[in-house]
């Protein structure tokens, strides 16, 4: 690695300390699905954010809930404060593809049909706006 990229990447480290974030790859639902659930989310209190995903009837929203709960515990650990009193929300959410499964489906004539089952990746990132 050179010596400009091993400082950026230092960096960014650093930068991350100070974030509270949460990641879930590989996820084993179609990127578009996920992104309907995360565009409920995006910009949202954490509260309201989390009964949204409780009362949701999508598969991909108890994971997202997971997710967000994690972020909320990323934060209470990194900045030691309570997560109610930090007025926290929802500053991004994004999802990325992630690997493909490659299969095949036989079809008439000899012939056959690739499938591609899609998994994602997700990212949270949490702000509050009380500043310590």
């Amino acid at each position: 690695m050179g010596a400009r990229k091993r400082l950026k990447a230092e960096a960014r480290k650093e930068a991350n300390k100070s974030i509270a974030f949460a990641k879930l790859n590989n996820s084993p639902i179609t990127p578009r699905k996920m992104r309907l659930v995360a565009d409920m989310i995006r910009g949202v209190q954490v509260e309201k954010a989390s009964f949204l995903l409780q009362f949701s009837k999508k598969e991909a929203a108890k994971r997202v809930e997971k997710l967000l709960w994690s972020a909320i515990n990323n934060y209470e650990q990194k900045s030691g404060n309570s997560w109610e009193s930090a007025n926290l929300s929802v500053k991004e959410i994004f999802v990325d593809s992630g690997r493909m499964l490659k299969r095949v489906q036989p079809a008439p004539q000899g012939r056959a049909h690739r499938i591609r089952k899609r998994s994602n990746h997700v990212t949270v990132v949490l702000e509050s706006t009380i500043k310590e």
